[in-house]
């Protein structure tokens, strides 16, 4: 049995933070193989998790158990490092990277010189990945004075996430109108919030039509929800009077709270423009829920609503977008989105065509019936691929790969174009 290290913010309502208990319920479904000791990272200003559970009493274990370990002076024998690139080290005899990768065209030059002394790396989606094996940089040999490549090295293995079966619970938002769009994300330059919100109220002014914004600036606090709403009034304050009603949720949810704004009977779709996903956690939250989706088809939900569907014309299974899918283009990112060593100046992430967006939302609303069926298709097909059953077993096999065993095996992807 390994020893093996899991560092990471574990205890964070954050994206890494789910992805950390990702990788321990993963871990978990082989205790044949591994003794889990957890060093527990902060994140940012992020709200720690209070649930008091099962899977938490135990992560608060493997928590005490590492500081005894560490103190006893003894080696761990491997270490998985759930982080930013910029922060992976040597720990152990074997190292694994786990990220939840890059939402831009390239990574920083500090990211691959980090995953070169890692023995592998992890990421959520395939866009992740080809940007990893895709980004070199000219570098000076000194010697020959040549200008060489450099890019990554270590291997790197794809691992999506799981479908949960979670109950939803009863939960009465109040919402006047029968038609309401959703949006989960915090405030900031990457998820495009102001033109989400901005452009769903030009197209919706006058009509009975919602928006529910799940949101947040930082944490779950009282300040930061007087923060976020001071942010969300001062971009409604120029629209004066509207029909179309705006609705913000703050603060802690339970997983099953989040689970029933994916089935209420109110909420329609959701929709998300960002400018680039790692994976998307709430679309694919969304996508396996049944409820259907407005989202970019570029970065790393691209993996899960793509789905076969038969085709009259060829007499074949063919892979098709379901969800509605909003036109883009790829720019620079903002220079308020630039932050060195992570999102680097002149990379490239996707901006949502304002009046494609609008149309979008509009054949939404006008053309339900036709997005539903598509989105219980798409469901079916996420259930199947994505159970936990499969992906925990790859997760599992990704991190065998590092002790010489046979590496994880590869899914046949399809490539979109």
């Amino acid at each position: 049995m390994k020893k093996i290290l899991v560092s990471g913010p574990v205890l964070s309502q954050s994206g890494y933070g789910e992805q950390s208990r990702f990788a321990l319920r993963a871990l978990r479904t082989r205790p044949d193989l591994y003794d889990v000791y957890i060093n527990p990272l902060s994140w940012g200003q992020t709200t720690w998790i209070t649930e008091d559970s099962e899977e938490r009493n135990w992560i608060d274990s493997c928590i005490k158990k590492f500081v005894a370990f560490k103190e006893s002076g003894l080696n761990f024998d491997a270490s998985l490092q759930i982080t930013i690139p910029n922060e992976w080290q040597q720990l152990a005899p074997v190292n694994i990277g786990y990220t939840a990768g890059i939402e831009t065209n390239r990574i920083a030059p500090v990211w691959i010189e980090k995953g070169n002394i890692m023995d592998r790396i992890i990421v959520v989606s395939n866009h992740s990945k080809n940007v990893y094996q895709d980004t070199s940089y000219g570098v000076k040999n000194e010697r020959t004075g040549k200008i060489e490549g450099f890019g990554i090295k270590a291997p790197v293995d794809v691992v999506g996430y799981p479908v949960r079966k979670i109950e939803p619970v009863d939960l009465d938002l109040n919402l006047e109108y029968d038609f309401n769009f959703l949006v989960v994300a915090q405030w900031g330059p990457r998820k495009n919030l102001a033109n989400t919100i901005k452009w769903f109220i030009e197209e919706f002014r006058n009509e009975e039509v919602g928006l529910v914004l799940k949101i947040n600036v930082a944490n779950n606090s009282i300040i930061d929800m007087n923060k976020s709403l001071k942010k969300l009034k001062e971009n409604l304050e120029p629209f004066g009077d509207r029909k179309c009603k705006i609705y913000m949720l703050h603060g802690d949810m339970l997983t099953q709270e989040m689970a029933s704004l994916y089935h209420h009977p109110k909420i329609k779709a959701l929709i998300n423009i960002s400018h680039g996903e790692g994976y998307g956690l709430p679309i694919f939250e969304a996508a396996y829920s049944g409820l259907p989706v407005v989202t970019i088809g570029w970065s790393g939900q691209v993996d899960f609503l793509y789905a076969p569907s038969y085709d009259k014309k060829k007499k074949r299974n063919v892979v098709k977008p379901h969800f509605a899918s909003v036109q883009y283009e790829l720019k620079p990112i903002a220079k308020e989105a630039v932050w060195s060593g992570v999102l680097e100046e002149g990379s490239l992430w996707a901006y949502a065509h304002e009046g494609n967006y609008k149309i979008k939302i509009r054949d939404m609303y006008v053309e339900y019936g036709r997005y539903k069926k598509l989105a219980r298709q798409l469901k079916e097909h996420v259930e199947i691929n994505f159970s936990e059953e499969k992906v925990y077993e790859k997760f599992v096999s990704s991190v065998e790969s590092c002790f010489g065993l046979s590496p994880v095996e590869e899914d046949v992807q399809v490539m979109v174009i």
